[in-house]
C-alpha cells in the first residue's frame, strides 16, 4: 500500500502548481494547464481514494496545533475513501470538459476562473478528509465562497447571492450543531465526538440530529432548503456546472452520513423516519417539476434534488433498520444509498455536459425550441441517451441497479413490528415508486423533444457537433454508466467495506452469494438455496469471471420470504445476442432479398409539416400538469386585448408556476418579515412628544416594579 498522505502532498501540490499555472501563464495557456494539472490531480486522487478504500487500516495525520483550538487533523477511513473515489471519478472528466470550454465566454478571464475550479478541487477533498470540526468548518467554508464566485462568474449574480445566503444559514445550524455535540468532549477532534455522543442523552441528540441535517440538507438539496438549486445550476457557467453538480452536492449527503451514522450512535427510530419521509417528498416534489420544465438545465437541477431524496430515503431506511435492530436490512439500505450516490455523480455529470454542448450549439436551453439534433449531433446524441437511459433507470445501466436494490431495501419493513414505521415505509415506497415512474415520463420527453423528430427553431436546424475535447470526457461517463451498470457484483463488495463498520453487518453475503467460489465465505443465503441457483445457471462463467458471481439475489426474512434476483450482466449478453439476431433476420429476410426502394414515406395527408404543428415538450408534459394541478397551482393571468373598451381582439392566457417551496414556505416567511417590519417602520415617523412619553412611561413602570420587589 502506498503512503496516503504522500499521495495526497503530490495531489494538493498539483492542483497548487496548476492555479499558479493559469494565473501566471498566457491566456491561451489556460485550458492545457487546466487540464494537464487538474487531469493529473484528479486522477492521483482517484489513486489515493481506491488505495485507501481496499486498505485494511486508516489513515490519521496531524497537521499542525492551533493554540485554544487544538491539533488540525485528516483522516481517510472507509467512509472518507469512498467519497475521494467519487470525487475523482466526476473531477477527472469534469477538468477535461471545463479545459475544452472555459475560453468561450471572452468577458471573463480564463485564468482566473481557472484558478477558481483548481482552488474547489482542492477543497472538497478537504472536506472530505478533516478529522476535527475546526478544519472542516474551514474547508466548507471554502467550498462555499468558490461555488459561489463560480457560479456568479456567469450572467447572472442574484442565484449566486441566494445560494451564498441560504448556505451560511445551513453551516450556522452545522456549527451549532458540533458545538453541541463537543460541549460534552472539550474537543474538536472527531474520534474523540464519536466517543462522546455514546453519552449523550436522546433529547440532545434530537437537537443535534435536526441541526445537522438541516445544515447539510441545505447543501444536499433536501426540501424545503433546496429553492436555491435550480436557480443556481441554471445560472452557473456550462463548464463548471459538471463538477458542481456532481461533487459538490454530495458533501451535504457526506455531512448527514458522517454526523448522523458514525459519530451520533443510532438508538433511536425518530430521525431514520424524518430522513425516510423527507428524502422520499423531495424525490416526488423534483421529479414532479423536472417533468414539467421547459428549460434543460433546470429541469437537470429539479432531478438533482429528486437523486438526492432517494439517496436520504435509503439512508433512512437504513437509521431505522438499525434502531430496531435489524443490521443486514440496514446495511442493504446505506448500500444502496452509497451506490445510487455514486452513479448519480456519474450520470448527472454526463448529462449537464450534455446539457452545456446543446446549449452553445442551438443557441437555447428550451426543448420547445429544440428537436431533430440527432443527426446533427450524433456523437452527443448518443452519449446524451446514455445518460437519459441511466437517470431513468433503464437496465442494464447504473440508475437500474441502485434504484432496483433501494426499492428492495424497503420491502424488508415487512420484518418490523411497529405499526407507524411500516406507515413510513409504505408512504416512502409509494412516493419512490411514482418517483421513478414520472422519472421515465421526464427523460422520455426530454431526450424525445431536443434530440428526435424535426428541428422547431432555425437554430436547431443549423447546429453542428461539438469538439472532440468536449465528447471525450462524455465518453468516458457514458462508459462508467455501462460498466457500474453490468457488473454489479463487482461494485456491491467494494461499497459494502463502506457500509460494513456503520451497520456491524455486510451486505455483500446478503446480495451477491459466491458462486464463484470454492470455499466461499459465509453467505445470508441458505445453502440449499444457493444450490438451486446454481442448478439454474448461476454458475455460468465459473472458468472464465473473476469474483463471486455475476446475479445479485435478495431473498427477504422469515415473514417475506420472497426471492428477487436480478443480472445486468446476464441482460447485457441477452440484450446484444437479441440485437445481433434481429439484424440477421432482417439482413436475411429483407435486405439480402429486396432491392432498396426509396419512395416519399407517408404523411399522413399532411404534404407540408410545419414545426409547430409538431408534439412539444409543453404538450407532453401537459397530462402531468392536469393530474397533479393540486400540487403545481400555478397562477394563471388573462390578457384581454379590446378596442374602444367593447370589441375584443385577442385574448392571451399566461401561466406561471410557482414552486411549492416558494408558495409554501418562502412567501409566507417573506410576508411576516414585511409585516413586522412595517409595523417596526411606523414606529419611527411619529411625533417627538410621543417618543419622549414612551420613555417616561417605561421609566415609571421600572419604578413601579423596583419599588414593589
Amino acid at each position: 500500500m502506498t503512503d496516503p498522505g504522500f499521495l495526497l502532498t503530490i495531489t494538493f501540490v498539483l492542483y497548487f502548481l496548476g492555479i499558479a499555472a493559469v494565473l501566471w501563464l498566457p491566456e491561451k495557456m489556460t485550458a492545457p494547464a487546466l487540464a494537464g494539472f487538474g487531469g493529473l490531480g484528479s486522477l492521483l486522487l482517484l489513486v489515493t481514494g481506491g488505495d485507501a478504500l481496499f486498505s485494511s487500516s486508516t489513515f490519521h495525520s496531524t497537521l499542525w496545533a492551533i493554540p485554544g483550538i487544538g491539533d488540525l487533523t485528516i483522516s481517510i477511513d472507509y467512509l472518507s475513501a469512498f467519497f475521494l473515489v467519487v470525487t475523482a471519478l466526476v473531477a477527472l472528466p469534469a477538468v477535461i470538459f471545463a479545459a475544452a470550454r472555459i475560453a468561450d465566454e471572452q468577458w471573463c478571464h480564463p485564468g482566473y476562473r481557472a484558478a477558481l475550479y483548481l482552488g474547489l478541487l482542492i477543497a472538497i477533498p478537504l472536506v472530505v478528509i478533516s478529522a476535527d470540526v475546526f478544519l472542516f468548518l474551514v474547508a466548507w467554508e471554502v467550498m462555499s465562497i468558490l461555488i459561489y464566485l463560480l457560479v456568479n462568474s456567469g450572467h447572472s449574480e442574484r442565484p449566486g447571492y441566494l445560494m451564498l445566503a441560504i448556505g451560511e444559514a445551513g453551516t450556522l445550524a452545522v456549527l451549532v450543531a458540533f458545538l453541541l455535540l463537543a460541549g460534552t468532549s472539550g474537543t474538536l477532534s472527531f474520534a474523540e465526538l464519536k466517543v462522546s455522543g455514546l453519552s449523550l442523552g436522546p433529547g440532545l441528540r434530537w437537537v443535534i440530529f435536526i441541526l445537522s441535517f438541516a445544515g447539510f440538507g441545505v447543501k444536499g438539496g433536501l426540501i424545503p432548503m433546496n429553492f436555491w438549486i435550480p436557480r443556481a445550476y441554471t445560472a452557473a457557467p456550462n463548464a463548471f456546472i459538471p463538477l458542481i453538480a456532481g461533487a459538490t452536492l454530495n458533501m451535504g449527503l457526506y455531512g448527514i452520513i458522517r454526523v448522523n451514522t458514525d459519530l451520533l450512535p443510532i438508538t433511536q427510530a425518530g430521525p431514520g423516519i424524518t430522513m425516510l419521509i423527507i428524502g422520499s417528498v423531495t424525490a416526488l416534489i423534483g421529479i414532479l417539476y423536472a417533468t414539467i420544465e421547459d428549460d434543460f438545465k433546470t429541469l437537470l437541477a429539479h432531478s438533482s434534488i429528486e437523486n438526492a431524496g432517494i439517496i436520504t430515503a435509503a439512508l433512512g431506511a437504513s437509521v431505522l433498520f438499525l434502531a430496531t435492530g435489524h443490521r443486514v436490512a440496514a446495511a442493504m439500505a446505506l448500500l444502496a444509498a452509497l451506490y445510487h450516490l455514486l452513479n448519480h455523480s456519474i450520470f448527472k455529470t454526463l448529462l449537464f455536459m450534455g446539457a452545456g454542448v446543446v446549449e452553445e450549439a442551438a443557441g437555447t436551453r428550451s426543448l420547445d425550441r429544440m428537436g431533430g439534433l440527432l443527426k446533427r449531433m450524433p456523437w452527443t446524441g448518443f452519449f446524451m441517451l446514455v445518460g437519459v437511459l441511466s437517470i431513468a433507470a433503464m437496465p442494464p445501466f447504473n440508475g437500474f441497479v441502485s434504484e432496483w436494490l433501494t426499492l428492495e431495501s424497503l420491502l424488508r419493513s415487512t420484518e418490523l413490528t411497529s405499526l407507524g414505521i411500516k406507515i413510513a415505509f409504505v408512504v416512502a415506497g409509494v412516493a419512490l415508486a411514482l418517483t421513478a415512474g414520472l422519472a421515465v415520463t421526464c427523460f422520455v420527453r426530454a431526450f424525445a423533444m431536443g434530440f428526435l423528430g424535426m428541428p422547431r427553431s432555425e437554430a436547431a436546424r443549423s447546429t453542428h457537433e461539438t469538439r472532440s475535447s468536449a465528447l471525450r470526457p462524455m465518453a468516458l461517463l457514458a462508459l462508467a454508466c455501462l460498466a457500474f451498470g453490468v457488473l454489479p457484483t463487482y461494485v456491491i463488495p467494494a461499497v459494502d467495506r463502506v457500509v460494513a463498520p456503520l451497520t456491524g453487518a455486510s451486505a455483500t453475503r446478503a446480495l451477491v452469494p459466491p458462486f464463484f467460489e470454492d470455499s466461499a465465505p459465509v453467505s445470508e443465503l441458505p445453502q440449499k438455496f444457493a444450490s438451486e441457483f446454481h442448478d439454474l445457471g448461476a454458475q455460468l462463467g465459473h472458468s472464465t469471471m473473476p469474483g463471486r458471481g455475476l446475479a445479485v439475489i435478495h431473498r427477504g426474512g422469515e415473514k417475506n420470504p420472497v426471492v428477487f434476483a436480478m443480472s445486468t450482466s446476464y441482460m447485457f449478453v441477452t440484450l446484444i445476442l437479441l440485437l445481433g439476431v434481429c439484424a440477421g433476420v432482417v439482413w436475411l429476410v429483407v435486405v439480402r432479398r429486396r432491392k432498396t426502394v426509396r419512395r416519399p414515406r407517408w404523411d399522413g395527408g399532411v404534404r407540408h409539416l410545419m414545426p409547430e404543428m409538431t408534439y412539444t415538450a409543453t404538450g407532453f408534459a401537459q397530462p402531468v400538469r392536469v393530474v397533479f394541478e393540486a400540487i403545481l397551482r400555478p397562477q394563471i393571468v388573462d390578457r384581454r386585448e379590446t378596442i374602444a373598451k367593447y370589441f375584443r381582439v385577442a385574448i392571451q392566457q399566461e401561466r406561471k408556476e410557482i414552486h411549492l417551496v416558494d408558495r409554501l414556505v418562502l412567501h409566507p416567511l417573506a410576508v411576516t418579515a414585511q409585516w413586522i417590519a412595517s409595523s417596526l417602520a411606523r414606529m419611527h415617523h411619529g411625533q417627538i412628544n410621543a417618543y419622549a412619553g414612551y420613555a417616561l412611561l417605561v421609566l415609571v413602570l421600572f419604578l413601579v416594579i423596583a419599588s414593589t420587589t
